[in-house]
């Protein structure tokens, strides 16, 4: 490879090279990101003006913990500090209920606007006195009105229909019609401010206002604490913070109403029991009267003393009588002994009887008496015998007493045994008594502890319904954003002037990402670096001539005297000084191999070389063209068809300011041009004609189209390879490199046509070739 070739290897760009040229590749169409900036930016000032805007508004509050009793710490307590359930309060504040009550309480249902020309606009109220006469129940269904002000009347439509109302003198209370408000205008009403104006009235169903009220409220916790923001949003703050204070005070209200709630249940509840246990109480007090009276029973304590007395004293007299009837069992059983008639009878032994007690004193005076007459007269002494039959009268007497006398005792006993019985039973069932009394003094005890207790919970609760405290605290009302949060000027801006840069960066990368023509020198290293690139020629406009003057000094013609330079330096030294010989072909026809042949000859024959310029596409003629030649006139097929012809007839001057630059044109195309070409004949030329010219530039056709070039390869000392940027598409270098590697093609060089000027992937023309020259137009 020749020292050109080594320095036409590129070696990989770095980092820095490859951003500028992207950057480059897309700086060429710098002109398409102005306008893109200028038509988005301009849709964004449209867009803002006729946007509607969106203003924010947002209010702060804080759940309060009415958590009560002693809690011992629990996880929540450490780290979250908070027993309140954020989450279910949020789910509360924006449930239906809520929102309706909200709609109901700001009457939601009629909403107003103002129509301008192309935007309209929501307000909160209108600037005359609107009073809605359906109540919001009735409303079935979304329902509009138009309302113009005219100069002296209101026209309203209903639906956008063509047919209106006029109501005169504004005021529609003295008309009968079928709207769901009435109009009137206040005083100092500002006439130029309204008239001709139209005011747009919406009324819609307060299912459709709840929903759309509920889905606006956004709630959110700030931090770790137990304050929610409440935030919510649409055309008019004024909306916005009656909708937030509202939503408040009806969120504080339904809280307090529940706890409310609360007390008047258990006041109710309290209320149904105090019937019932006054009721059951009264109950319990007749029992207990009734019970005394069937039982005789004064009090317990009164009736066991009584009757623990009466057994006692009956015990008592019982007693006695035993011992009265014992006394006389023994007072008898004496009387009855043997050795009874002469001892004395025992005396005051504590009878209660007194006949006996006189019949026995009587006894024991006769026993005395007649002890003493026995001691005077004898046995058989007439007193003693009186007296004797005296002792056993008065000792029958004494029998027959104490026989009475017991029989009365034994009757007062068995008497006394019954009433001991009877006293002995009433203090025994005494207990049994004390037990139903217990049990039922027990049930009053319990129903008046209840009932007292009932009472202080009814106190507890009608004092918390009196001074049932706020669930919530308010923080802060609702305060609106000055600025609105949509559309957002400065996010607008930016993405107009992003979208202005993003979309014609889009329209380009996608253009240039499906763009499989060549564009630069770097492509054609990228797939055949070992190729050099002896060449980058300017586009022009059009294919006009180039060296027609020897002395132009144009950067066209500069950058084909490089390519000359080029061309010179990678030909072969001929030891014989021998003219060498270059063919410039291309893969394809249009890359303009035909224009650069004529310059390449043109700018080596401006340095006084001679050039004999061949016309060898004999099937594509071009260079008659140039030199304005008839197409036929006598050329190179003449030459190799007729063997008699000598080529020097075919010689022409083409431009009269190079006396050193020869053409031989092509000639009448033949039918066989691949056999005229390997005939011999052409070899034969080019050997004469190296013997009187410098160089021989060749025309060829072009190789992935016919053969021709390939036959006559071999007699070229260097190949020029035409590339045209934006035109030969990048697969196509393979063919060339495959032509190259199999050696195809002689001493083979690139050359890129028709690269832009100023965009060769960041190098520019201007930039040396005009350095001392000065441009020629």
């Amino acid at each position: 490879m020749s020292p050109l070739q080594d320095s036409y290897n590129l070696k990989p760009n770095d980092q820095g090279e490859t951003i500028k040229n992207e950057v480059y590749k897309y700086l060429k169409y710098w002109y398409w990101f102005v306008l893109g900036v200028v038509i988005t930016l301009t849709g964004a000032v449209l867009y803002l003006r006729y946007t509607p805007k969106i203003y924010n508004s947002s209010a702060k509050i804080k759940i309060l913990n009415k958590t009560k009793g002693l809690e011992l710490p629990s996880a929540a307590f450490v780290f979250n500090r908070s027993n309140i359930n954020l989450e279910n309060e949020i789910e509360v504040i924006k449930s239906r209920r809520i929102s309706e009550a909200v709609v109901d309480q700001l009457d939601l249902t009629m909403r107003f606007f103002v129509e301008g020309n192309v935007l309209t606009t929501e307000v909160s109220q209108l600037p005359f006195q609107i009073l809605k006469t359906l109540h919001n129940d009735s409303i079935t269904k979304a329902t509009s009105y138009r309302i113009e002000v005219k100069p002296s009347a209101f026209e309203i439509a209903v639906n956008n229909s063509d047919e209106s109302l006029i109501f005169p003198n504004f005021d529609t209370t003295k008309t009968n019609h079928n709207l769901p408000f009435e109009l009137n205008l206040p005083q100092n009403f500002n006439f130029k401010e309204a008239e001709d104006k139209v005011y747009i009235v919406e009324i819609l169903p307060i299912s459709a206002v709840s929903g759309s009220v509920k889905a606006g409220v956004d709630v959110s916790v700030l931090g770790n604490s137990d304050l929610l923001q409440l935030s919510f949003t649409s055309q008019s703050k004024e909306k916005n913070e009656r909708i937030l204070n509202t939503l408040i005070d009806v969120f504080n209200e339904d809280g307090i109403n529940d706890r409310q709630e609360i007390s008047r249940r258990t006041i109710d509840f309290i209320d149904e029991r105090f019937d019932l246990l006054a009721k059951e109480l009264d109950s319990i007090e007749v029992g207990i009267q009734d019970y005394k009276q069937k039982n005789d029973i004064l009090t317990l304590e009164t009736d066991a003393e009584l009757g623990l007395s009466q057994r006692t004293l009956s015990e008592q007299e019982l007693f006695e009588l035993e011992k009265q009837l014992m006394l006389s069992n023994l007072l008898g059983e004496t009387l009855r002994q043997p050795n009874a008639k002469s001892d004395l009878l025992p005396a005051n032994i504590g009878l209660s009887s007194t006949s006996i007690n006189g019949l026995v004193d009587n006894y024991n005076a006769l026993v005395l008496e007649r002890d003493n007459l026995l001691t005077s007269g004898g046995v058989n002494n007439p007193n003693v015998v009186l007296l004797n039959g005296k002792l056993e009268d008065i000792k029958s007497n004494i029998f027959a007493s104490i026989e009475s006398y017991t029989k009365q005792l034994i009757a007062s006993k068995a008497q006394l045994s019954r009433k001991n019985r009877k006293f002995a039973a009433k203090v025994y069932n005494l207990p049994a008594k004390e037990k139903i009394i217990t049990d039922i003094t027990r049930q009053r005890e319990i129903k008046q502890s209840l009932y007292l207790f009932l009472l202080q919970k009814r106190e507890e609760a009608a004092i918390n319904l009196a001074i049932t405290e706020p669930s919530i605290k308010v923080v802060e009302y609702a305060i609106s954003q000055h600025v609105p949060i949509s559309p957002n000027s400065k996010s607008i801006y930016i993405m107009g002037l992003l979208a202005g840069l993003a979309i014609p960066f889009g329209v380009i990368y996608v253009i240039l990402l499906l763009d499989t023509k060549i564009k630069g020198k770097e492509d054609i290293v990228e797939r055949n670096a070992k190729v050099p690139i002896v060449g980058e020629l300017p586009k022009l406009k059009g294919d006009q001539l180039i060296f027609s003057n020897p002395e132009d000094n144009s950067m066209q013609a500069e950058a084909f005297r490089i390519l000359s330079s080029n061309v010179d330096y990678i030909l072969p030294l001929h030891s014989n000084n021998k003219g060498r010989v270059v063919f410039c072909t291309s893969t394809i026809k249009g890359e303009g191999k035909t224009h650069v042949s004529i310059n390449l000859s043109l700018s080596l024959s401006s340095i006084n070389k001679k050039v004999l310029l061949i016309g060898a596409d004999l099937r594509n003629p071009q260079i008659h063209n140039q030199i304005n030649e008839d197409k036929h006139r006598l050329g190179l097929t003449n030459y190799l068809h007729d063997e008699n012809f000598n080529w020097k007839d075919a010689i022409i001057k083409g431009f009269k300011n190079h006396p050193n630059h020869d053409i031989i044109l092509s000639g009448s195309i033949p039918p066989n041009p691949a056999s005229l070409l390997t005939n011999g004949r052409f070899e034969q030329l080019l050997e004469e004609a190296k013997s009187e010219y410098d160089y021989i530039i060749v025309d060829t056709a072009p190789t992935i189209l016919v053969t021709d070039t390939m036959l006559i390869s071999k007699l070229a000392d260097a190949t020029m390879y035409l590339v045209r940027a934006n035109y030969t598409e990048k697969n196509l270098l393979n063919y060339s490199k495959e032509l190259n590697e199999s050696g195809k093609l002689k001493n083979m060089a690139y050359v890129l046509n028709s690269v832009e000027a100023n965009k060769s992937y960041g190098y520019g023309y201007n930039y040396g070739y005009n350095y001392g020259y000065g441009a020629k137009s």
